[in-house]
């Protein structure tokens, strides 16, 4: 069984297909550093997933929060990664169910890193709580 956690990630990676720039660059909690040539790419993660009882002893609600990490290089990253992140966010919130897997999608902050590698390069982390209802027995239902 997966629980609603993974099934709601792999929909945020499959509502990022098509985003402006990344082609099928779209990684899942990648920790291997990425190239030159692997960039402009997308790196989603979660953080945070927290629990509340909504009905002792039936349901759940959960807010999940999960990073989109946009990876540039060039002399002005922020710059560069603008219409990526315009894109990105235009997919996640056409459909704030993500298809049914959850009942909101909330942007959150954006921040700015900007590494010193090759060439210029940085990460701009796009935060989104994502809102979700299990059974409070069973992580893979929803309730």
């Amino acid at each position: 069984m997966t629980t609603r956690r993974e099934n709601i990630l792999d929909g945020v990676v499959s509502a990022l297909a098509g985003t402006t720039g990344v082609s099928t660059r779209i990684y899942r909690s990648r920790a291997v550093a990425l190239s030159r040539a692997e960039t402009p790419a997308l790196i989603v993660e979660w953080s945070t997933d927290s629990p509340d009882r909504v009905s002792a002893g039936t349901s759940l609600s959960w807010d999940l929060t999960v990073t989109v990490s946009v990876v540039v290089r060039g002399d002005k990253p922020d710059e560069i990664a603008d219409p990526i992140i315009e894109s990105l966010h235009n997919k996640i919130t056409a459909d704030v169910t993500l298809s049914g897997l959850c009942f909101d999608v909330v942007p959150g902050p954006h921040s700015l890193q900007i590494v010193d590698a090759d060439q210029p390069a940085g990460v701009i982390g796009c935060e989104y709580v994502i809102r979700y209802r299990t059974r409070e027995t069973d992580l893979s239902q929803a309730a």
